[in-house]
């Protein structure tokens, strides 16, 4: 990675914007899922360690521009707090008084730990970036109000790295060139961010092979840049969750009232003929779950792929003989990319296939890179999460920068 570390930078004494990415699920006030929280602490600890004060910020979900109660970061911060065992300054707004004031209130604060007991914190979470439209438009205004906090930033939150959004993207400018009293670099990428850039980075360029990727999911349309990347990269491509309709039905098979693109059916056919003429391995499922209804009490039956007795049944899973043959297919893998499910795993009887992908996955002895969303959903629930090399907190993210696409949150880091 040729951008500045968290490590090239001078933080003693200073006011340290990391942008992080706090977007956790949050049902009746609790957070349901604090990995992301948890993947950020090396670097909040790094940078108190080092003398800052830490100034933490972050989205959280939709709330369109405008401030929203449900929207808010202060259980992020309640949780922050218990995991530090430190106090959090929780900032009310993200800009203007109320953030400047909390920012002031860390920085008067002690520097050791065990001083804490003198109110100080040293750690501010600003309220969410979202509850302003400047954030998502990029504005300039917005970026110059967020940059005024701090006299260093850093970018930790690879899950937004692919929005051109003021705190990941027009701040940095802010904080692109040394001032004079200060020659050192003033922006850099946090521990998160390098070790997410260097794994995938590695899967771009010099993978130890055999490389196979596993890709799944709903939609052929949500991964087509991704496929085509690949396919220029990989020894084998697994397919599986219900996007493998789309190619079935390109190549005249029967897919009853399976979740079909009609208008991505020429992409699949190519997505075909470029594997081929590539070398690449390219294996859809040989057999399904078919069901009536995504339900858990349905009635399901194992036909082979292509059987027309599917009738008006739809296909929700890989099947156990599919199972069995991506197993193989990834047994002597070296490196492995998984990004998407095989069927509807959320669901008991459409989970198996899922589940035995994620323990093959976990099995294999070389570098297993898990990209975000449904697939971390999948390895947790198989209990096989230990065992994987790298779990991308970047579902859209990770999706972008493996279809070789520029990450505006990246682009923007000084280089070296």
């Amino acid at each position: 990675m040729n951008k500045y570390s968290i490590k090239d930078l001078e933080l003693h004494g200073k006011r340290v914007f990391i942008r992080v990415d706090f977007n956790v699920p949050i049902k009746n006030g609790a957070i349901t899922d604090d990995t992301r929280i948890m993947s950020s602490l090396p670097t909040i600890t790094y940078a108190l360690n080092q003398g800052a004060t830490v100034i933490l910020a972050s989205h959280l979900g939709r709330p369109k521009g405008k401030p929203t109660p449900d929207f808010s970061l202060k259980p992020v911060a309640d949780r922050l707090s218990e995991l530090l065992k430190r106090k959090i300054e929780f900032a009310p707004d993200c800009i203007g008084a109320p953030a400047k004031n909390a920012v002031l209130a860390a920085q008067h604060g002690p520097v050791h730990r065990s001083a804490e007991r003198e109110g100080g914190s040293q750690i501010v979470l600003l309220e969410n970036l979202r509850f302003h439209s400047g954030e998502e438009k990029n504005d300039p205004a917005f970026a110059k109000s967020l940059a005024e906090l701090a006299d260093v930033y850093v970018d930790d939150a690879f899950g937004a790295a692919h929005r051109a959004h003021a705190s990941v993207a027009g701040i940095v400018e802010h904080f692109s060139s040394p001032k004079p009293q200060a020659p050192s670099p003033r922006a850099g990428a946090g521990f998160l961010m390098e070790k997410e850039l260097r794994y995938l980075g590695m899967a771009l360029g010099q993978p130890d092979r055999p490389f196979v990727a596993v890709i799944g999911g709903a939609k052929v349309s949500d991964k087509i840049e991704v496929i085509e990347s690949m396919l220029g990269r990989v020894d084998r491509l697994l397919i599986g969750g219900a996007m493998a309709y789309t190619f079935f039905k390109a190549l005249g098979m029967p897919v009853g009232k399976s979740l079909v693109e009609e208008d991505k059916q020429d992409a699949a056919r190519s997505i075909i003929d470029h594997a081929k003429a590539r070398g690449v391995v390219l294996q859809l499922p040989v057999d399904h779950v078919v069901a009536d209804e995504i339900d858990a009490a349905a009635k399901t039956e194992v036909l082979k792929v292509g059987d027309a007795a599917i009738g008006d049944r739809m296909g929700l899973d890989i099947g156990p003989e599919s199972a069995r043959l991506y197993a193989a297919l990834l047994a002597d893998a070296k490196t492995v990319v998984w990004n998407g499910p095989m069927g509807v795993f959320e669901v008991a009887p459409f989970a198996k296939g899922t589940l035995a992908v994620a323990n093959a996955v976990a099995a294999i002895q070389g570098t297993t890179i898990i990209g975000g969303g449904d697939s971390v959903a999948a390895i947790n629930a198989a209990g096989v999460a230990d065992k994987m090399t790298h779990i991308s907190t970047g579902g859209g993210a990770s999706l972008e920068f493996l279809g070789g696409a520029e990450l505006p949150g990246v682009a923007a880091l000084p280089d070296k």
